[in-house]
């Protein structure tokens, strides 16, 4: 479960310890202000409420992991859904770990990387890269997860495709693991061996490299991790190398 899911029941207190996390990343990922930061959470926090709603999980029970889990073996449509999940390397612990958290705290980690996303694109145009060219920059600097549908057509497919948002913890940790141990710059030609950042975690999944476990009992206190460590400490490196390019 997430952090927030386990101390907090309602959405509006959510939506308070949402913002007093994500501000801060907001303000040093773009260097904003206070009141800039403030806006953007507030653009972001939206739309994770209307994906939220629209799409009916934003009142889901908060052991809603563990019901699917529970009925797998006898609803079809769950066992289909968490079948193509299962394809992907999914756990039942991954799935207990996404889907027990509050809808909100799981869009906006979603929400957050897209943005993280879209002001990368945005610097790597600014570094004089065509549209092109920013966009395989992008896919192979940044994770890419489906926010609905796993089959959608109009993604990239492949090795390149969405990852299950259900393995971003285990992701995360990885990443978090590797980035302690070397520096940014020598994990990312590591990565730009493959033909995008979604490739190169798949490929560490079938090797049994990322193998994080998403149970909190068997996590340290500070379990859970900072649940956006990838774009937060992506979006960091990709600013100070597209710095050094234009010095």
């Amino acid at each position: 479960m997430g952090i927030f899911s386990k101390l907090f029941g309602s959405s509006s207190d959510i939506e308070k310890q949402l913002e007093a996390q994500y501000l801060p990343m907001i303000q040093i990922v773009m260097g904003m202000s206070a009141s800039e930061a403030k806006n953007n959470f507030l653009d972001m926090i939206k739309k994770a409420k209307e994906g939220a709603i629209k799409e009916g999980d934003i009142n889901l029970p908060q052991n809603f992991g563990d019901i699917l889990l529970e009925k797998e073996s006898t609803d079809e449509k769950i066992k289909s859904m968490l079948a193509k999940r299962r394809k992907e390397g999914v756990k039942d612990d991954d799935i207990r770990w996404w889907w027990n958290m509050h809808g909100l705290e799981r869009r906006m980690m979603l929400i957050f990387d897209q943005w993280c996303g879209s002001a990368y694109l945005m610097t790597l145009e600014d570094d004089g890269l065509n549209l092109e060219e920013a966009v395989e920059n992008f896919q192979k600097t940044l994770l890419n997860f489906f926010l609905e549908d796993p089959d959608d057509t109009t993604r990239p497919t492949g090795e390149d495709r969405p990852l299950p948002q259900e393995l971003k913890a285990r992701i995360d940790i990885y990443i978090d693991e590797k980035l302690a141990q070397t520096d940014p710059e020598t994990f990312m030609k590591e990565v730009e061996k493959s033909t995008s950042f979604n490739a190169f975690i798949r490929k560490k999944l079938k090797e049994g490299n990322i193998r994080g476990n998403t149970t909190p009992n068997n996590r340290s206190k500070d379990w859970p991790p900072n649940p956006n460590a990838t774009a937060f400490l992506l979006a960091l490196n990709v600013s100070c190398n597209c710095r050094q390019r234009k010095e």
